[in-house]
């Protein structure tokens, strides 16, 4: 594995384990789906996530 390879995949890693990457998954689906649809802006988009996990609280062991 190159630097190159390695920097990339703990750049993924860290977007992932962050919830970066939820955003840019969103996007991407809400566009394949919704292309005229206006898109909420990164900061929307985890008011509204935040408004969504407090109205369905799941379960949790901790």
């Amino acid at each position: 594995m190159t630097a190159r390879q390695w920097a990339r995949a703990v750049w993924w890693y860290l977007r992932e384990l962050t919830g970066e990457a939820e955003y840019d998954r969103y996007r991407e689906r809400r566009l394949r789906h919704h292309p005229l649809a206006p898109l909420p802006t990164r900061r929307e988009y985890e008011v509204l996530r935040s408004r969504h996990r407090e109205a369905h609280p799941q379960g949790r062991c901790c």
